[in-house]
């Protein structure tokens, strides 16, 4: 069959040469263009053979290295990075070595951290532009804002009369200091008196006690013997605890003596809104 390419003998000598430097078949084809197999076959008719792939000890001091990283407790894909190999080779020279220990969830998290590095200060950096922004919004309440503020955040989180406990009472319990900061500025615009207030610390038995009462003395401004008598929470070997950090402080509790007047009028407040919120269809 006559060879129709218009340059066939030129390309034919450069598939050639590339033979016999080495290059393979894949190789000859990606560097020339040529795709089709039926011209890249009639290209490299009688030329040399193609070269034999290179026996795994043909390089003893690479396999020697990899087996002492193996050893190390290296994964194939970090022995194939170190020494810029196959991960083919790499199982070849050290599959008769006996495997590392998986990684602990620490360390596996400690190396998916660093390759997010930089995207999770980029995105840190953007949540705190976004925030500071959003602050800047707001600026200073006046007191008909404080007052359904602190609406919502009580009928969010303060206790509410029940069914089984009907109780017309003000407590507030929360973890967040700001919480608790807002909630005061908010008693302190009703007029509730200071000494209507009384306070306590509920934390967990394990945690430093000692440590969360100086915290919320300092949060809400007063000495630590000022507190009332701190609750300790007793500790659950089954429950998988979140809150063991350094921290964790554990929760204030607000009172308001004789408050059930406060408390009725809270929940008038919240259906007042409830009812201010509706919208005509």
């Amino acid at each position: 069959m006559p060879d129709t390419h218009p340059d066939f003998e030129t390309l034919r000598e450069r598939a050639l040469a590339l033979r016999a430097d080495g290059l393979s078949r894949r190789r000859i084809r990606d560097h020339l263009k040529v795709f089709n197999n039926d011209l890249l076959n009639r290209l490299l008719d009688g030329g040399p053979p193609p070269p034999r792939p290179p026996h795994p000890n043909a390089k003893p001091a690479l396999r020697a290295r990899a087996r002492e990283l193996r050893s190390r407790g290296m994964t194939y894909d970090q022995i194939q990075l170190a020494l810029g190999c196959s991960k083919s080779s790499v199982s070849l020279w050290v599959r008769d070595l006996p495997k590392p220990p998986p990684r602990t969830r620490e360390e596996a998290s400690a190396i998916a951290r660093r390759g997010w590095e930089p995207t999770l200060r980029r995105r840190e950096e953007e949540r705190e532009r976004t925030r500071q922004e959003a602050a800047r919004q707001i600026g200073q309440l006046s007191d008909r804002e404080l007052f359904l503020v602190g609406v919502g955040l009580y009928w969010a989180e303060g206790a509410k009369r029940k069914p089984h406990r009907k109780q017309d009472r003000v407590s507030f319990v929360n973890s967040d200091p700001d919480m608790i900061r807002v909630f005061l500025a908010w008693l302190r615009m009703l007029g509730v008196a200071d000494d209507r207030r009384a306070f306590n610390v509920y934390i967990h038995e394990t945690a430093d006690a000692r440590s969360a009462e100086r915290f919320w003395a300092e949060v809400i401004g007063i000495d630590v013997e000022a507190l009332g008598k701190t609750s300790l929470k007793k500790h659950n070997p089954l429950t998988n605890r979140k809150n063991v950090g350094a921290d964790y402080q554990g929760c204030l509790s607000v009172r308001v003596a004789q408050g059930a007047d406060l408390y009725r009028r809270v929940e008038g407040w919240w259906y007042g809104i409830v009812v201010g919120a509706k919208r005509p269809d």
